[in-house]
């Protein structure tokens, strides 16, 4: 544990930034699963609908700094391919 008032306080922030983060990344892969549930219910409205939200979703966590420009580039374009083979 830490003596030092200030490691102290990053402590508490860095804590509070990790469930965030957590919860973000969490609503992600949610909002991916969505697209992937639409594309395999061959739901061709909805599945546009999710992947708009998805690619909201990564480029708001790559904003972020969350994620790294390449995972989401890789998510997004697989996505898209999904949908796309409707």
């Amino acid at each position: 544990m830490a003596n030092i008032k200030q490691q102290i306080k990053r402590n508490k922030t860095n804590e509070k930034r990790r469930l965030t983060n957590a919860s973000f990344k969490s609503s992600v892969k949610s909002a991916i699963k969505a697209v992937e549930l639409s594309v395999e219910s061959n739901d061709k409205e909805k599945a546009l609908e999710n992947l708009s939200f998805a690619h909201k979703k990564l480029d708001k966590g790559l904003a972020k700094g969350i994620y790294h420009k390449n995972f989401v580039a890789r998510n997004k374009s697989q996505l898209s391919k999904l949908v796309n083979s409707l």
